[in-house]
């Protein structure tokens, strides 16, 4: 693994800094096979808090799988995660995950929906009260409570189900390509929504994309994993300071890091779009 020298992005404007204790989430030596296929193997990487790290790596290289071993959903074959010095051994409280596909439930309407997480939890119900309309609009949704899944367009599913995941507010976010089942448009808003409320709150976050130049707006670090089995080839440091805006999309260092990131995958990209076919 190679890491880059270039430093960090700045903390949002007036937040303060990381605290000193220690990273939130750590994944020491991770490797997952499904029989005889080794996903991935020898993977370590720290996610501090406040911090947003972004994974790339082409299709099949287990992105998700990873994503889904620091929710305690995968089982490693090999290593250990923790968070906040605890190992991770199932769904962990302290933790929130957004799907791809939204994961609403269609039964519910938008409130009962961002209520979930907290009545599993066994919230009281003043708190609920309080919580679920602060989120709801929050994700710009205020309005559409008694609203079914069915009702809402893509991206006002992916804003309610990213409200149930916020409404708990979790230690560490969990993102798996959140904005890839809804149009272009829709997808831009919302990675600038999410940017506005993570620097409204900032938590730890790892982002899954197969978007670069999403990878790269959305992180402060870019993990690039590539091979068979997959590794991590690079950790790249974003260095674009927060907030973040469209005119970001046109500065030099985004075209930069975006351009080394594609360098980097590029031929493996090729690689498994052929094996898909």
């Amino acid at each position: 693994m190679t890491r880059s020298t270039t430093g960090p992005g700045a903390a949002p404007e007036g937040a303060a800094p990381p605290p000193a204790t220690g990273p939130r989430v750590v994944v020491s030596g991770a490797g997952v096979r499904y029989g005889d296929l080794t996903v991935f193997d020898g993977i370590d990487l720290t996610i501090q808090d406040r911090e947003i790290v972004s994974i790339v790596g082409p299709s099949g290289c287990g992105k998700t799988t990873l994503l889904r071993s620091v929710d305690g959903l995968t089982r490693l074959n090999s290593g250990s995660v923790t968070i906040d010095g605890r190992p991770v051994e199932g769904p962990t409280p302290g933790v929130s995950m957004v799907f791809q596909h939204f994961g609403l439930f269609p039964w519910k309407n938008v409130y009962n929906n961002v209520a979930y997480g907290l009545k599993l939890a066994k919230a009281p119900k003043e708190r609920i009260a309080e919580v679920v309309p602060e989120y709801i609009d929050m994700v710009g949704l205020a309005g559409f409570e008694k609203s079914y899944p069915h009702q809402l367009s893509g991206g006002m599913q992916q804003r309610a189900g990213l409200a149930r995941a916020l409404a708990v507010e979790p230690q560490v976010l969990l993102m798996d390509e959140p904005f890839s089942a809804i149009d272009a448009q829709t997808r831009e808003v919302l990675q600038f929504e999410l940017l506005r409320i993570w620097e409204t709150r900032p938590i730890a976050m790892m982002f899954v994309t197969h978007s670069i130049e999403e990878a790269v707006l959305m992180g402060d670090r870019v993990v690039v994993l590539k091979g068979r089995p997959s590794h991590i080839h690079e950790v790249i440091d974003v260095g674009i300071p927060h907030p973040r805006t469209r005119a970001t999309l046109k500065s030099a260092r985004f075209q930069e890091v975006t351009a080394h990131v594609w360098d980097l995958l590029m031929q493996d990209v090729i690689a498994a779009e052929r094996e898909v076919g």
